[in-house]
């Protein structure tokens, strides 16, 4: 049965819309059809992350009733379906939030799972997605603000009567400074579902309009997402056996692949 997993955060700029891209990129590696969807209307950048910023027809599109479910989605070289939102201001001046959940069963239909990019922070268009979820998972850094206001969203969930499947940090530099997971699960009271390691790779993935789980599949950040993925589908995965060799790291280093 399909399922809708909406990949939120109280904060902005923690990594997650390159998290939906990713997770969603890493589930389709192990098989699975995925369909990601922009739902972020005010700021969307899914599209911009897989270079296609402007599309003859997208999420507003379907949100205003001007084209059915199935004409606003798009795969990408990669295989993963993808969903854009319109950077046009003009249009989401016309939009309604609220009317998003409407449309969830027809998203249903389009994939085994729809990962679903939402506004950040607390406010109705963020809470819209929130209420069409399946599963929440919520991003965040491991630093006090971003812990801060992750644990708002889980309020807001809880009060949603939303299960929250868990937390995933991302930027996670591994210093003395930064918060211990031990520390991010005991104030948040949920699970931490994976670490994602700050990693020149996933800016270098940004450039080349793809996820870093295709454009540097053995990197640290792309083997955190798979290890997240599997973790989620209940399937085995050795990241180990996933690692750079020496030989390809130097040759990565000199720019030979």
């Amino acid at each position: 049965m399909s399922k809708v997993i909406v990949i939120t955060s109280g904060k902005g700029g923690v990594g997650k819309t390159t998290t939906a891209i990713n997770l969603g990129a890493a589930m389709n590696h192990f098989h699975k059809d995925i369909l990601v969807i922009d739902g972020n209307l005010s700021t969307p950048n899914v599209g911009i992350h897989l270079g296609s910023p402007e599309v003859p027809v997208n999420l507003n599109n379907i949100l205003l009733e001007e084209s059915d479910v199935f004409e606003a989605v798009y795969e990408h070289e990669s295989g993963i379906k993808i969903m854009p939102s319109s950077l046009s201001i003009k249009e989401l001046n016309k939009l309604q939030p609220k009317v998003i959940k409407k449309f969830k069963k027809d998203f249903k239909k389009v994939a085994d799972y729809v990962i679903m990019d939402s506004a950040a922070g607390l406010g109705e268009e963020a809470k819209s997605v929130i209420e069409m979820a399946d599963e929440i998972i919520i991003i965040t850094n491991p630093e006090m603000p971003a812990i801060t206001d992750a644990l708002k969203t889980i309020k807001l969930a809880e009060q949603l009567k939303k299960p929250i499947t868990g937390v995933i940090m991302t930027r996670v530099k591994k210093n003395h400074i930064e918060l211990q997971p031990e520390t991010v699960k005991e104030m948040l009271e949920v699970p931490i579902l994976g670490m994602v390691p700050e990693d020149i790779s996933i800016s270098e993935a940004l450039s080349l309009k793809n996820a870093v789980v295709h454009t540097h599949p053995k990197s640290n950040a792309a083997r955190a997402y798979k290890e997240i993925a599997a973790k989620l589908l209940n399937i085995e995965y050795d990241s180990d056996r996933d690692r750079e060799t020496i030989f390809e790291r130097i040759a990565r280093a000199f720019g030979k692949r």
